[in-house]
């Protein structure tokens, strides 16, 4: 079980800290900049009150990409963390009736969100391998999106100025794009003096490729 309980307000330059007891008891308050100086500030405020870091446990909303640095700091130093939905934050002040909105309150209210709900949020804490995983799925679906943008934009050119093309094989292929790059037009009548002839544009597919001699262009 915890004894330390720590709500940070996260923010792009400078984030702000609360941490409280079991009781509910204010412990430290601390403002801290988002870097490496700043996040060791942090953990030596945590440390202060306990010795054990398995003692200790932190709590911070999702806030794009300006948590993601100080979550991997206090995780690879062995702090419990826990990533919030910032909803359910807001939904837990409403509750506790609270009227006035300032870092500072902002922070301690997570912390107090943390220490109601230590267990089903220990269950959830991420390990630093986790959100790796997590980070590294977010950015292949990310790149996914741009190469799904990327080929849309190729067919929509290729409908304006090369329409023969997609009818004899994907121009997605590294030899296609390479052909694309040299030819970009249908309009191929020059190519004979490069030693290309339209017969070639309906070469034989040999495993999803233009044939090999287009490698030679």
């Amino acid at each position: 079980m915890s004894k330390v309980f720590v709500g940070v307000d996260v923010s792009k330059d400078f984030s702000t800290a609360q941490g409280i007891d079991k009781n509910g008891k204010k412990l430290f308050y601390l403002r801290f900049a988002m870097n490496a100086g700043g996040f060791s500030e942090l953990l030596k405020a945590m440390m202060k009150y306990s010795e054990n870091i398995k003692e200790i446990m932190a709590a911070m909303e999702s806030t794009g990409c300006y948590h993601i640095n100080l979550f991997s700091f206090l995780s690879s130093h062995g702090v419990s963390c826990a990533v919030v939905n910032p909803l359910l934050i807001t939904n837990f002040a409403r509750l506790s009736l609270r009227k006035t909105k300032t870092d500072k309150k902002d922070a301690h209210t997570i912390a107090q969100f943390l220490l109601a709900n230590e267990k089903a949020l220990s269950a959830i804490a991420f390990s630093q391998d986790t959100q790796d995983i997590k980070d590294l799925s977010r950015e292949r679906e990310s790149m996914t999106v741009l190469i799904s943008g990327m080929k849309n934009d190729i067919k929509r050119l290729l409908q304006g100025t090369f329409p023969e093309l997609e009818k004899l094989c994907s121009p997605y292929g590294e030899t296609m794009l390479h052909f694309l790059k040299r030819f970009p037009s249908a309009r191929l009548g020059w190519l004979p003096s490069r030693g290309i002839s339209r017969r070639h544009l309906s070469a034989p597919m040999r495993n999803g490729s233009v044939s090999w001699y287009l490698l030679r262009i």
